[in-house]
């Protein structure tokens, strides 16, 4: 079943004789070719991260952390 516009398109293609381009092919993104460079940079350190981080503070410092983002995610405004 084809919408309004799509049926005015195929009339005027038929009246003109000639079809529209074909459309452009996108690539998703797990189709799209890695960079091999930024892939070995990222495996340098991008893995450790957050982990790396985490063992390098005291508890005390760890959980201030975590009290200030409680505090902010329940200082947003709820969206109904």
């Amino acid at each position: 079943m084809q919408d309004d516009a799509q049926n005015a398109l195929r009339v005027v293609e038929q009246a003109i004789g000639e079809p529209r381009a074909p459309k452009k092919t996108v690539l998703r993104f797990s189709e799209r070719k890695k960079n091999p460079a930024a892939v070995a940079l990222g495996k340098l350190g991008g893995f450790k991260g957050g982990h790396a981080r985490a063992a390098k503070l005291s508890p005390k410092e760890r959980r201030e952390i975590a009290q200030r983002a409680a505090k902010a995610r329940w200082a947003k405004e709820k969206k109904s």
